[in-house]
Formats: structure tokens, sequence, C-alpha cells
């Protein structure tokens, strides 16, 4: 393709912001520092003004939409900015199940491929619905955002390695189910409900489905050592690109320390 048509191509193309938008409102992941934004000049300032205005901005890595890094769990792997930027874009596919799951639900690989076409290396972003329940929307309810909602079955890891997705996002609190986090320990009386729901389901315990050993963080913990990170909190405009094939690009800080970073996540459609 000569440059010219390039240019028309990407001139015409359809940009959606993947984005949730980011507030000291925002909470963060349980446990962590939310952000916080002051000025330390502005405009009008002593002595004739300051001439600009100027903010200090303190804060986790871990508020709003935001990449986990392959350090953020694994303490020999790559920093934020020691990753290429290309393994932060590329060909990829926004699978909606919001119709098919609830609180504590599990998703499984066979839900997501009957929804839609997930190639070997893509990008895979899940709208499991829960967007709707971030902290700026209508819906909004912090407890089903962190604690409720749904995550993968005890299979999705392994299928995600075999496919070679080259990352996940999540339009939720976690990747992991909260189940599989400290989050059952602190909300006994929601892993109790979790619990009875599984062997309503599925006819086993939460512990015989999810061995604690095997499963605890387990997006985490067996999937970072081997390059398969995941972004969070995914919001914006995700409910527009259900079951789509789409460029997708990641745009997180490039710090050379950073386990994690907050991040711009876009699709881009012909």
């Amino acid at each position: 393709m000569k440059t010219e048509e390039f240019i028309t191509l990407m001139g015409s193309a359809k940009i959606y912001d993947l984005t949730q938008r980011l507030s000291v409102h925002t909470p963060p992941w349980p446990s962590y520092m939310p952000l916080g934004v002051q000025y330390f000049k502005r405009l009008a300032g002593a002595h004739q003004g300051q001439g600009a205005n100027g903010q200090i901005i303190t804060t986790s890595n871990h508020v709003g939409t935001h990449v986990d890094g392959e350090i953020h769990f694994h303490a020999s792997g790559r920093t934020i900015g020691d990753t290429p930027l290309d393994h932060w874009y590329g060909p990829g596919v926004v699978v909606d199940i919001s119709d098919e799951v609830d609180d504590y639900d599990l998703y499984s690989p066979d839900m997501l491929m009957k929804k839609a076409e997930i190639k070997e290396g893509d990008i895979l972003i899940i709208n499991t619905g829960y967007n709707r329940f971030g902290w700026d929307q209508p819906e909004s309810d912090e407890l089903r955002y962190f604690v409720r909602h749904p995550g993968p079955s005890p299979e999705f890891h392994q299928w995600a390695l075999d496919m070679k997705i080259k990352w996940i996002g999540v339009d939720c609190g976690s990747a992991d189910h909260p189940m599989n986090t400290i989050i059952r320990n602190w909300h006994p009386r929601d892993f109790a409900v979790a619990d009875k729901k599984m062997q309503a389901d599925y006819g086993k315990s939460w512990d015989e489905l999810f061995p604690l050993e095997e499963y605890y963080q387990v997006m985490h913990l067996k999937l970072f050592p081997k390059g398969l990170v995941h972004a969070e909190n995914i919001g914006g405009q995700i409910n527009d690109v259900g079951n789509k094939r789409l460029w997708i690009g990641l745009f997180p800080l490039r710090g050379i320390e950073l386990e994690s970073s907050m991040c711009r996540l876009i699709a881009i459609e012909p």
C-alpha cells in the first residue's frame, strides 16, 4: 500500500476509546492507593501570578484502566518500560458475553469462541458487562465491580497459553475471579454465596473446582512468567465493539521501573 493510500485509509477509520474515565473518585483495586491530584502552582498565584497551572499526582499503578506488567507478580520479568511497544498493539477481538454471565459466574473458552472468531496470537478483550458497574456509570456498584464479577473457568489459563494470546483485557476489577484472590478472605459472606453457586452449577465446592494451591491468582502467577499479562478496568466505548475483530492498541507510560501502568486503550475499525 502506498503512503497516501494508507493515510486515506486511516483517516476514514473509526477509533473507539476503551478507557475508563479517571478521577480522584475512581476506586483503585482494593487496598491500593487511590489517585490524588493537587495544584502546586496557579495562574494567579503570589507575586503577580505564577503564569501557569501545575499539578502533582500521587497514585498507585492500579487505578482505572491499567495494564499489569510481568514484574507485578514475577520479579525477574519485564517492566512496563522494557516491554517493546509492538507488544501492546495488533489484531484482536472484543468478545461480548454480557448476556451470559452474572455475579460469581465463570466464563470458558467455549463460551468466548461461540461468540466471536478468536485467532491464535490475538489480543483478547472480554466484555463481561460489568463495565456498567464502574464508578461513573448510572448502575455504579463497587462491590459488584470488584467482589462479584465473573472470572475464568479452570481450563481458561492453559487455553490462553495454547492460543498464544498476546495479552488479555477485562472490563472489571481483575482478570482473576475475585474468589481466587485475597478478596475471598476479605469478603467471606460473598465467598459463601460463590461456593454455593458452584455447587449448584457444577456439583462441586469452590475448593474442589479451584484447588487453592493451583488456582490462587492463577491469571497472574502462572501467566506473567510466560509473558501473558492483562489489562483491567476497561470501559469507555467497549459496548460499541462487541464481537468485532479490530486493531487494538494499548499505550502505557514508558516507565523503566514500572511494575504496571495506567494507560489509554483504543480499538480501530475500518
